[in-house]
């Protein structure tokens, strides 16, 4: 029988994951609507919806691995079911580091403040190359998902013929793949998005401190709209920060520490790993007009519905 703070964590897994599903799939209606009804869309809303895509897949996937793993222990390293849990987890993983670079990318050059003739030709051309960037991506995750897979082959290959290297168990194996080839190769794939999003999120919250200070020394009031509106914009960006930093710490320390399904710390830590991509979705949608005003209507139909 399972622990109580298991069960209690594992709820508040299984209600972090719904809702982070529930608002990925807002964000990508909407802008499915608007894409059909205006057969195109801007490029910052082509990067939220792809982002809005990867992550409810990504999440989907992520709930089916987790009790998989948890009710099937023993078997699941060897198991083909961990190869294609993983060739989709893999794939969708770094295709949602890309775009949420490549957001804050966009968010940087189209808002900050820069007159560097670099970042002004990156402010002309970025926009139309939005689409190629996102292919990219797909096709860069593609081949880190197969470098992923590789690993993830060896494994079973090796479970099933039984075949390793000295007097070592299958486990002991496992976990020396885990350390000496996943660790390296999840920091090398995901530190060039993370350093893009690193560079292009401080480049943006500096500018925009900066202009929230000379507008406030202007207005002498914190009470300005403008002001309050940059305020609210630094605090989006500040937490997008922290979210998506979140994320990147936590992949690479799971493939460094290894918990158990049977640890009680197993369910709190897939809180964590799964944390950004729940709630970051909610950040978008209450600093966006659109998203905003058609969501607050769904709280109170729904409120409205369980009333009734």
């Amino acid at each position: 029988m399972l622990p109580t703070l298991s069960v209690f964590f594992m709820l508040i897994f299984v209600l972090l994951c719904f809702l982070g599903i529930l608002a990925n799939g807002f964000i990508v209606l909407m802008l499915s609507r608007e894409w059909l009804l205006r057969g195109r869309l801007l490029p910052s809303d082509m990067i939220l919806f792809s982002l809005g895509t990867s992550r409810f897949f990504q999440q989907c996937v992520g709930l089916v691995n987790s009790f998989y793993y948890f009710l099937h222990l023993v078997e699941y390293s060897g198991s083909l079911a961990r190869q294609l849990i993983s060739l989709h987890w893999d794939f969708l993983n770094s295709s949602t580091f890309w775009f949420g670079t490549w957001l804050s990318v966009l968010f940087c050059i189209k808002i900050a403040n820069f007159s560097h003739p670099a970042f002004l030709w990156l402010k002309w051309r970025l926009p139309a190359l939005v689409p190629w960037l996102l292919l990219g991506s797909i096709l860069v995750s593609f081949i880190v998902t197969l470098l992923f897979f590789w690993g993830n082959h060896t494994i079973y290959q090796a479970f099933v013929r039984r075949k390793f290297t000295g007097n070592t168990t299958f486990k002991e194996w496992n976990r020396r793949l885990e350390i000496n080839y996943f660790m390296p190769l999840k920091v090398v794939t995901m530190s060039i998005p993370c350093s893009l999003f690193l560079v292009s999120i401080l480049l943006l919250i500096n500018s925009l401190r900066r202009h929230s200070l000379r507008m406030q020394h202007n207005a002498h009031s914190l009470q300005d709209p403008n002001v309050q509106a940059h305020s609210r914009a630094l605090k989006s960006l500040i937490s997008f920060l922290v979210l998506y930093a979140l994320s990147f710490v936590s992949m690479i320390i799971d493939a460094t520490v290894f918990i158990s399904s049977d640890n009680v710390w197993y369910w709190p830590w897939q809180i964590i790993l799964y944390l950004g991509m729940s709630v970051h979705p909610f950040i978008l949608i209450t600093n966006n007009l659109r998203f905003r005003g058609t969501f607050r209507q769904l709280l109170l139909l729904a409120r409205g519905f369980w009333v009734a």
